[in-house]
């Protein structure tokens, strides 16, 4: 095996954890395999996942043959759309009320405690006011959080009163703080903030994978690099990314993309990637992904962090069937544990299930459940209500009947707060039971599907159904996943959103015609389909597109295939700014430096780039990376030479392969 490189992926999604085994120097997938996610444990799935792909290769592997893990994950992304994450603190500097109106914390995070503070700095860099740092001690000590977001005014040009308030917050309260600046280098204060806070609420859970996959790794003697897939598709050292967890927003969809062109071998096409969770379209053009300079956008927030344009939306095999007060069926963006999911588990659901049906009062709580999360070690948990306190005590590891622990509206809501802080899930009827009352997926057998789907038909008819009306009430719940499915595959491809519009709405529902005008809109390059259940529902999506569709070999795991066959990449820009009267400032990640002469300004910002990406790209685990260096350059009118310099950007991209085990004992 001396020839060969093997090297392991692995993806955490909502619902399944997914692994797949590549042999990267002969191009090819060995074996892939899927093992239930489990959200309170994660190491229990990721290591089931590992060792039955392990175990589906044709000679034996062996732990030592292994040289790279490599793990992407919609964990970050989920935890973003659904509102979940760590409580935290805000510590904003040198913000006016306007600035910190514009951040939307407050909006987006209520009750979230948020404090300003004196100090900050201005644009060349210079310090406005000093630092208050024994009101900033005093703010932080009476915050009841997990975790701490910093962000000053200008800090990007000098980042001290940054990094002093995180010594203040270690020294007062010994939590992990976020700064804005090792997020982004971009000027937007409020911005930067929002990126901050996000990053914050996600650091627990990163970082419960990362020691989750290495105690897998542990288990199966597996000694080699473990690597995190970022949002822009590059990989990263798990050590670095522990800090940074905003970086792998998007990276289960990122991990897909280059997954699905390893695979497929196309250079133009949209990915559109069916999950549990969410569906994640991106576009690649010219072999190349098409990446948000400005900043990733998820839950219909847009942070600071560069990653692949990848629309995001809650729909997936399982998303939360509910139905309004008008009969209309609306999916997701919640997820549940699918009915008949639950039931392989633990066949007791069947029985409940039984036991709602014959109940003749009815209601909107029949047919669903709630339970830890799988694998849950139902250790205590901090900061909750004592309304949340008394209902987390009801729930365990098996599914209760909802409408019997969740018995008021107080109680309802305490149990909404619980699943926002990830420590129970509820189960419910979805797309994925639908498809198994259908006979169109056979996942999880067994009567608990057509069970909860005459519950359903019984709440929205206000009578029992018969055979024929839950068949249809079914297929109504594949139309719509299929209408949603197509609607957002053009709006990616139009590359703007909707809304209610009377063409896009005659395609996406199969219609196909407006009055006596027939309609028809297509992508102009194929549509690559990846992730689980994409089988089930996306024949009929490439039918009412008219469409080529592509379904690549081992598509059900194409993020997995991603993540062990990224590279690391890390870019760095440097800004040199005239004055007109002969000074040059070259502002980086080295600080403010001034300089009389244009030339010797953009000598120093282009070194500063190219050692500063060159040394990152190392810290996140490049093996050997190669330095690409442009720059942009304005000029006043009446310039002859570098001294007429108005403004340059210099920018510096490392890229390498990861390092391997190879390259470590090499």
């Amino acid at each position: 095996m001396t020839n060969q490189t093997f090297l392991i992926g692995v993806d955490t999604g909502g619902t399944y954890t997914d692994a797949a085994i590549i042999e990267a120097k002969g191009h090819q997938v060995l074996a892939s395999a899927k093992s239930i996610t489990t959200k309170g444990n994660l190491a229990i799935g990721v290591t089931g996942a590992i060792r039955a792909a392990v175990a589906k290769l044709p000679q034996g592997l062996r732990p030592q043959d292994i040289s790279l893990v490599s793990v992407s994950t919609t964990l970050a992304t989920n935890a973003v759309v659904e509102g979940h994450g760590s409580a935290v603190g805000v510590i904003l500097i040198g913000f006016d009320d306007a600035m910190a109106e514009r951040t939307g914390i407050a909006r987006a995070f209520p009750g979230m405690p948020i404090v300003r503070i004196s100090g900050g700095h201005d644009h060349n860099g210079e310090e406005v006011r000093p630092l208050d740092s024994e009101t900033l001690s005093q703010a932080v000590a009476a915050m009841p959080v997990d975790a701490f977001a910093i962000a000053a005014a200008f800090a990007v040009r000098n980042p001290a009163h940054e990094q002093r308030a995180r010594e203040v917050i270690s020294a007062t309260t010994g939590k992990p703080a976020t700064l804005s600046t090792e997020l982004t280098s971009a000027l937007d204060a409020p911005r930067r903030a929002l990126t901050a806070v996000l990053n914050a609420r996600l650091i627990s859970r990163i970082s419960m994978l990362i020691e989750a996959v290495r105690r897998s790794m542990t288990e199966l003697a597996i000694t080699c690099p473990l690597m995190i897939v970022k949002g822009d598709g590059t990989l990263a050292l798990a050590e670095r990314v522990a800090l940074r967890p905003i970086e792998t927003v998007l990276s289960g969809p990122a991990a897909s993309l280059v997954g699905a062109s390893w695979l497929c071998g196309r250079r133009d096409f949209i990915m559109s990637d069916m999950g549990g969770t969410t569906t994640d379209l991106g576009v690649l053009l010219n072999g190349r992904p098409r990446v948000a300079e400005q900043g990733a956008e998820v839950g219909g927030w847009r942070t600071m962090v560069r990653a692949i344009d990848v629309r995001t939306v809650g729909l997936g095999g399982d998303s939360a069937i509910a139905i309004g007060a008008d009969g209309a069926i609306s999916v997701g963006p919640e997820r549940v544990a699918p009915v008949s999911l639950l039931a392989s588990r633990f066949p007791e659901v069947t029985a409940m299930l039984e036991a709602d049906l014959a109940d003749s009062e009815g209601g909107s709580l029949h047919g669903k459940f709630v339970l830890r999360p799988f694998g849950t070690d139902r250790a205590a948990a901090a900061e909750l209500t004592a309304r949340e306190a008394e209902l987390l005590a009801l729930v365990d590891d098996r599914p209760k009947p909802l409408r019997k622990v969740a018995i008021s509206a107080a109680a309802q809501r305490a149990l909404v707060s619980l699943r926002r802080k990830g420590l129970v899930q509820t189960g419910g009827f979805t797309p994925s039971d639908a498809a198994h009352v259908l006979g169109l997926q056979d996942n999880w057998p067994g009567p608990a599907a057509e069970l909860a789907a005459r519950l359903m038909v019984r709440f929205r008819d206000m009578k029992a159904g018969d055979g024929a009306r839950v068949q249809g009430f079914c297929r109504e719940v594949w139309s719509e996943t299929v209408r949603r499915t197509v609607q957002v595959i053009l709006e990616t491809a139009f590359g703007r959103n909707f809304g209610d519009h009377e063409l896009v709405d005659a395609v996406s529902s199969g219609r196909g015609c407006v009055g006596l005008a027939e309609v028809r809109l297509s992508p102009s390059v194929p549509v690559v389909a990846v992730g689980g259940p994409v089988r089930v529902y996306y024949e009929e999506v490439a039918r009412r597109l008219s469409c080529e569709l592509v379904f690549p070999p081992f598509f059900d795991v194409a993020n997995a295939v991603g993540a062990a066959t990224g590279v690391v990449a890390q870019a760095v820009s440097v800004t040199v700014e005239g004055d007109g009267s002969g000074l040059f400032r070259v502002m980086g990640p080295g600080g403010t430096t001034v300089f009389t002469s244009g030339l010797a300004a953009l000598a120093a910002a282009e070194a500063q780039a190219r050692d500063a990406a060159l040394a990152a790209a190392q810290a996140l685990g490049a093996h050997d990376p190669q330095v690409a260096v442009s720059i942009s350059r304005s000029l006043l009118p009446d310039a002859v030479d570098e001294n007429g310099l108005l403004e340059a950007v210099v920018r510096a991209e490392a890229i390498g392969r990861p390092e391997t085990a190879g390259d470590v004992t090499a």
